[in-house]
């Protein structure tokens, strides 16, 4: 770490994993930080034990780490907030903290996915309901990691990315260290869009290994998917390259392999009972991948995009086709041109 950056005091909205794994982050770099949530149990375990049981077990997280449940108490004094909310609860903690935000804030966004009351890019809720009080440009810090591997200090490479550069590096210096390195990007659109769909692939490549597909199909999933999301993405005003990085295929393809992946998960549920009927059922943890499959889907088939995998999973989360039937269908496609 660069001994040089300035220390800062950081709100990080959230008690959940990715909170406590960033909280962590700034932590070790030097920083101040008081996490905001409203789980009491979660706030008293990380206050009181110096841990997060709920997501981490035994682990211990750093002495120094705080949380509240006053909003004005975590943004007092506060030059960065950092939100990691499920994307469903962006707007109403963006709205609690409004009244405390500083101008010149730092706004930087680690949720994936989009606004369920607008369809919104995070990036773009984010301004909707602060562009009063001239913030910072957003940077949102995205790629591929799991906060099991970042509470261990596991090695880990993601994105800074926002419309100002300069914001991006200041975000890049504040976070980086031996453990967690970041890299800088401009492309907001294609990167965001790129994180969102990859939750979708992660949801068919558990569903596929829930049915006891091998490597060979998984891996043709995951270039086929990269496929979808670049050819999305572009349609949206992303860059091409942007998919071949760190929240292109290098998220894709931790989220579709690794175990930690609630997506994955989710998928495995349902490929296991060849039906999306108890997962919906049964669930009570945040699954970004499907609410993100029903806004793509729904506005890839409005503008005439060749989206089969896709709609392959909004079909068996929303129009009760089994996960078998939908491999069978993609697998028996019209022959094709791996181009297209």
């Amino acid at each position: 770490m660069d001994n040089s950056i300035r220390k800062i005091k950081a709100a990080v909205l959230g008690t959940g994993s990715w909170a406590s794994a960033l909280a962590q982050t700034l932590i070790d770099n030097g920083h101040r930080v008081v996490m905001y949530g409203v789980d009491k149990s979660e706030i008293e375990d990380i206050n009181a034990n110096h841990r997060n049981s709920r997501y981490f077990g035994d682990t211990p997280l750093h002495e120094d780490m705080r949380a509240t449940s006053d909003p004005a108490e975590a943004m007092d004094g506060a030059e960065l907030v950092l939100i990691t909310v499920p994307t469903r609860f962006v707007a109403d903690a963006l709205n609690t903290v409004k009244p405390y935000v500083r101008a010149g804030t730092m706004i930087v966004n680690a949720s994936k996915g989009f606004d369920p009351n607008t369809d919104q890019r995070m990036s773009e809720t984010i301004r909707r309901v602060l562009g009063d009080c001239a913030i910072k440009e957003v940077v949102s810090i995205i790629g591929p990691s799991h906060a099991e591997e970042v509470i261990l200090r596991k090695t880990t490479a993601i994105c800074a990315v926002s419309l100002d550069l300069d914001c991006a590096r200041q975000v890049q210096q504040i976070f980086s260290n031996e453990n967690l390195r970041l890299y800088i990007n401009d492309d907001e659109i294609g990167a965001e869009y790129g994180v969102a769909m990859k939750n979708v692939i992660a949801l068919a490549s558990g569903m596929m290994a829930g049915m006891g597909i091998g490597d060979n199909g998984r891996a043709a999933l995951v270039t086929r998917g990269i496929a979808e999301m670049t050819r999305y993405g572009m349609s949206k005003g992303g860059r091409q390259e942007t998919y071949m990085g760190l929240t292109g295929i290098g998220d894709l393809v931790v989220t579709c392999f690794s175990p930690h992946s609630r997506n994955y998960q989710a998928g495995f549920i349902i490929g296991s009972d060849d039906s999306a009927e108890r997962f919906f059922r049964e669930n009570t943890r945040t699954v970004e991948g499907v609410y993100s499959c029903k806004v793509i889907c729904e506005d890839a088939m409005k503008n005439d995009l060749l989206m089969p995998i896709i709609s392959s999973v909004y079909d068996v989360l929303f129009n009760g086709v089994r996960p078998s039937d939908a491999v069978r269908e993609l697998m028996n496609r019209p022959l094709t041109d791996e181009r297209i």
